[in-house]
Formats: C-alpha cells, structure tokens, sequence
C-alpha cells in the first residue's frame, strides 16, 4: 500500500502533515497535566492548519484561498508558541524543540510565500 501523503503535490501540505503526524506522537509521551491541556490545544491547532491548507488549495476563490492561509499562518504560530511552552515545562529535550522549529520555521515561511504571491 502507497502512502497517500505522496500523491499530494503541495509541499506545504505534505510539511504540515508530517508536523501533525509528529505532534500525536509527542502528545501520547506528555505528563497527563499536559497531555489533556496544552496536547489537546496543540492537535487541534495543527488540525485546523492542516484543514486551512487543504481548503486553501482546493478552492478557486481568491478571497477565501487568502483567508484560509492567513488562518493557517495564525495557527503555525500558535503551534510554534505551545511548542516553545513544552520546551520550557521540559516535555520536549532541546533536540526534539530544534527539530520541530526548524520544521514549523519551514512551513510558516512556505505560508507567507504562498500569502504574498495572493497578494500580488
């Protein structure tokens, strides 16, 4: 069986699904203070991301293609702040934090790209 992620050409897209893919497996390791607040709070932002990219790509109207990904833009950032809140509660050691900030610093600059050629 073929990995389905692949045949989706959009490389933001595929970023952002392999940060959500990698958020449930770090929630399922948090202490159970955290798991149920700030884990439940991350999955659903990276949800929401990965939803706004998807319609984003799918619809043809500009306005609604610009809305969803400045909602995606809101969302990588509030992903980037609860992973910085982990890290500094030390759920998550420093490698795991560079990792996962490098990837969501990839996303987030592939968001603004897209948003600036939208805006042109």
């Amino acid at each position: 069986m073929t990995n389905k992620i692949h045949n989706i050409e959009l490389p933001v897209y595929r970023s952002s699904y392999l940060l959500l893919l990698y958020s449930f497996k770090l929630i399922k390791n948090l202490a159970r203070e955290y798991k149920y607040t700030i884990g439940e709070k991350l999955k659903n932002e990276m949800m929401d991301l990965l939803m706004n990219v998807y319609i984003a790509n799918k619809t043809k109207n500009a306005l609604t293609k610009l809305e969803k990904i400045e909602n995606a833009i809101l969302n990588i950032e509030v992903v980037k702040l609860l992973l910085r809140l982990l890290f500094d509660l030390h759920e998550i050691n420093m490698k795991e934090h560079v990792k996962v900030s490098i990837d969501i610093e990839n996303v987030r600059r592939q968001l603004i790209g897209w948003e600036k050629v939208l805006k042109r």
